[in-house]
């Protein structure tokens, strides 16, 4: 008689994650500081998505002399050439949105793949990534991004590159430690132990429980692409004249901030909204995902 093997059986990775994953907007909404932050950010979101339908003017159009005062033709005046400065403001919003989303996408997305490459794979394929990175983070974000830009100059598809991938480094080492803490669970060593791929195995079983610590980075890199960004605007690095972006606004008029300040102070205070905002969320987003696996282990 032939005793029978017993094949292994892959726990659930995923009784707990999944009802984590589903509670955490719950738990989320819960939070102040996280309340404060979605309302924060959700009203710059709604200006720079709906302002350009509302907008009284062209963004580039001339209403008034440079520099004048609130009118009826321009409710907070105009900048430097005589444009509306409440509608450039209105236009502005949308560029600064656009490339700071998609450089947060390519380099979470990017430096999430390397960690968990890294911390799944090990050996020298984790050394080569890690020390890499290790070079790549000696060199700040800001004089890496004005170094390229300066060279083949302010082009959007290069700010997004250069500053996504500025995110990558810092992002795969929050995700190796994360990946790290999940490799040697039950559900992977079954998975490995039934012949399941290696992609199939990081991609199936240990990215969707590194989800709170990816959700974390997203908001924090997001937080760092809008900084970034805008001062890459008002270094004149980033859209060119006569685009309207609350950056170039700053730039374009910060000569005339005793005279005309609402064409600095509207962008500026909407650029800090933002970031508190995201800022906020971020750390509520923290604080829900900390209170949730409290729950599960207790």
């Amino acid at each position: 008689m032939t005793a029978s093997v017993a094949r292994p059986v892959a726990t659930p990775p995923v009784a707990v994650p999944t009802r984590a994953r589903a509670s955490v907007l719950r738990a989320l909404l819960r939070v102040r500081r996280a309340q404060v932050g979605l309302a924060l950010t959700g009203a710059v979101v709604l200006v720079a998505l709906v302002g350009p339908l509302v907008a009284g003017h062209s963004p580039t159009g001339f209403v008034d002399v440079p520099f004048a005062p609130a009118g009826h033709a321009a409710p907070f005046g105009t900048d430097n050439i005589g444009r509306d400065v409440l509608s450039r403001f209105l236009f502005g919003g949308r560029s600064l949105l656009a490339l700071s989303v998609a450089a947060t996408v390519l380099g979470v997305g990017l430096g999430t793949v390397l960690g968990i490459v890294a911390g799944y794979l090990r050996g020298w394929r984790d050394e080569a990534i890690m020390r890499t990175g290790d070079v790549a983070l000696a060199f700040p974000q800001v004089v890496v991004s004005l170094l390229f830009l300066s060279i083949v100059g302010p082009k959007p598809w290069l700010i997004v590159a250069v500053v996504g991938l500025s995110h990558a480094p810092r992002t795969a080492r929050v995700m190796r430690d994360a990946a790290l803490a999940v490799v040697e669970r039950d559900f992977v060593k079954a998975a490995e132990a039934t012949g399941v791929r290696r992609w199939r195995i990081m991609a199936g079983e240990i990215l969707p429980n590194v989800t709170g610590p990816l959700m974390v980075e997203l908001g924090l890199r997001l937080t760092y692409s809008i900084g970034l960004i805008a001062g890459l605007s008002f270094l004149g690095l980033g859209l060119q004249p006569p685009a309207a972006d609350w950056g170039l606004m700053i730039n374009e008029n910060r000569i005339a901030l005793t005279v005309q300040p609402w064409a600095v102070v509207l962008p500026v205070a909407a650029i800090a909204v933002l970031t508190i905002g995201t800022n906020l969320v971020t750390d509520g987003l923290a604080r829900a995902y900390a209170g949730i696996d409290r729950g599960v282990a207790s």
